[in-house]
């Protein structure tokens, strides 16, 4: 990996701007034209771990319970802030779509931007997903707007189809350089745009299904990943300026906090599903695969339960975000009967999908045929959005973010366990400071979602 400017933005796209300090609190010292377009990009490529790399996240999803120091898997009422995606990846994003001249002789013009585009539309995703309505088109205007409004989450989907829709039309041929994603291929490029317009269009089947069922085959017929060699990977490296997050809490801060929940476990190790000893190591007292309840606080410890797999937090480990296999999960689910969107077996895409998810976490296909034989594995229509949903949340293991939305949106797993009887969040609290920096803005937006109550169990516009 080339070694990149770290670009600091230091004028926040929310209200940092206090009539009491001197003019040069609005000076960036580390100018962004002193980075070419593609170095922006990569720069903000680095950010693309965190949006998996998150106790948070697994806490959500209910894929790893704490061994000591319980608390966040409490799900206490707390706020979380979104404001270093703003200043960090998406300002970098920015000042590559708003540049006056990008260097051409870092690939073509035309691929810097869609690339840029792609990015944005990403991370915005996520951040509408865990949040709700947030600053979009007013958003990443530095001083020129400081209090942005705050955009509808039906709005922002409606943008993001257009623009990512926009960035697969204006690729030509020609790589870019710096991407420490592709390689600068843009043909993967187009792929993943796709891919996401197509889990995004899923995203509102219950909402607004014409749409979802419009949108979601527009992105089929633009073409969309073709095996895991297309999907969206950060890979970290095994030094220290670039190592998994995992690794640096395990082994650099020796904290086994972790282990596989009991609900994890129950779902794979009666059916010896291939990838659980990718996904946790025995434990230490019996050898065995053993789950902690999610949420305990009395029967907890390391030894008796299943930590993180070696590979997991591995100083390398490579973190899986847009995957082949969700998209086999989703073409499986939109040829169900009750759908209905695509022709197909769904049977064929959910075996298909199962089978490049095991490919994908143990690097063979050794025992699938047989795994794809259990009962309650093999696929019965009866059951089809059990089946898919419940192996989609098994597969999105670590991406817990991911796995949440997709639990919101259908319901399964149906495993969820209420710690001392306290339901899962449905979304996240916007960040304390809103209610000073950008009061009246934020006030709009949790009235217009909520009915004024800035709650984790607010449902947001594709949850209704």
């Amino acid at each position: 990996m080339k070694k990149l400017y770290t670009i600091t933005i230091a004028l926040l796209f929310l209200g940092a701007g206090c009539s009491d300090f001197g003019e040069d609190i609005n000076v960036n010292p580390n100018l962004p034209n002193q980075a070419s377009g593609t170095q922006l990009i990569a720069q903000a490529q680095l950010s693309l771990a965190g949006l998996s790399s998150s106790t948070q996240g697994e806490f959500l999803a209910q894929y790893l319970a704490e061994t000591q120091y319980v608390g966040l898997s409490l799900y206490p009422q707390q706020s979380t802030s979104f404001y270093g995606w703003y200043q960090g990846p998406l300002m970098d994003l920015e000042a590559v779509l708003t540049a006056e001249e990008l260097n051409g002789n870092d690939g073509p013009v035309a691929n810097q931007i869609a690339v840029a585009k792609i990015l944005k539309a990403y991370y915005y995703w996520n951040i509408t997903d865990r949040w709700g309505d947030v600053p979009y088109s007013g958003a990443l205007q530095g001083e020129g707007n400081f209090i942005p409004a705050y955009d509808t989450q039906q709005a922002i989907y409606q943008d993001l189809f257009l623009q990512l829709k926009a960035a697969v039309d204006m690729m030509e041929s020609g790589s870019i350089s710096n991407d420490i994603i592709y390689g600068g291929n843009m043909d993967k490029w187009r792929k993943l745009a796709n891919s996401i317009r197509m889990l995004m269009a899923l995203r509102l089947s219950q909402v607004d299904p014409t749409t979802a069922e419009t949108e979601f085959n527009l992105a089929m017929a633009d073409g969309v990943m073709e095996s895991n060699a297309d999907n969206l990977v950060f890979q970290h490296l095994a030094e220290e300026d670039n190592q998994n997050y995992w690794y640096g809490q395990v082994v650099n801060q020796n904290r086994e906090w972790w282990a596989l929940t009991e609900g994890l476990v129950a779902e794979m190790l009666p059916v010896d599903d291939p990838r659980l000893p990718v996904y946790g190591n025995p434990s230490r007292d019996t050898d065995q695969y053993v789950g902690l309840l999610f949420g305990e606080e009395d029967n907890i410890g390391t030894d008796a339960f299943s930590l993180l797999g070696d590979a997991i937090y591995a100083q390398d480990a490579a973190v899986q975000l847009v995957t082949y296999a969700q998209i086999l999960f989703a073409m499986a689910e939109a040829a169900t009967a009750e759908k209905g969107w695509i022709p197909g077996d769904p049977a064929t895409y959910y075996d298909m999908a199962i089978e490049q998810s095991i490919i994908q976490w143990t690097g063979s296909s050794d025992g699938v045929n047989e795994f794809l034989l259990q009962p309650g594995i093999a696929f019965d229509p009866s059951r089809a959005l059990e089946q898919i949903a419940t192996q989609r949340w098994v597969h999105l293991f670590m991406h817990g973010y991911e796995a949440w939305s997709e639990w919101r949106r259908t319901g399964y797993p149906d495993n969820m366990v209420l710690p001392k009887g306290v339901e899962v969040p449905t979304r996240l609290s916007y960040p304390d400071n809103e209610v000073f920096l950008n009061a009246a803005n934020y006030e709009a937006a949790v009235q217009r979602q909520f009915g004024g109550e800035d709650s984790v169990y607010g449902e947001i516009w594709w949850d209704q």
